[in-house]
């Protein structure tokens, strides 16, 4: 796995992002197995108690379910696992939007920037 930290955020910020997405993805599907967090820790080079505290978050999100002895498993409750998803798409639209502003372009710039997009591909 490829992890890409920055030193402009919390560390932990980035980690639950990064393993956030790669649920909503379907890296990870629901139900199955995370890794543990010293595995995944290592494979991020970070300390395992940062990882801990990301997977925390996830539980807390309601994307991760914990045991104590079988650890965390992605949720089988697909339902939360699509809200996430489209909460994280209609960021990333605000987020565009907003630097479109600061450039001077209307919302209806926006979508015809979309559709000139999706009509390249």
């Amino acid at each position: 796995m490829d992890w890409k930290l920055t030193d402009n955020r919390p560390i932990w910020q980035q980690l639950t992002e990064q393993l956030t997405l790669r649920i909503l993805k379907g890296e990870y599907p629901p139900g199955e197995r995370l890794p543990g967090v010293r595995e995944l820790a290592a494979q991020a080079g970070v300390n395992p108690n940062t990882m801990q505290r990301a997977m925390a978050q996830l539980e807390a999100g309601g994307l991760a379910v914990g045991s104590r002895t079988a650890g965390r498993t992605v949720t089988e409750n697909t339902a939360v696992i699509e809200a996430a998803t489209k909460e994280r798409a209609r960021a990333a639209v605000a987020d565009c939007l907003k630097i479109l502003s600061e450039l001077g372009y209307s919302p209806s710039d926006a979508l015809l920037f979309v559709k000139e997009e999706l009509n390249h591909e």
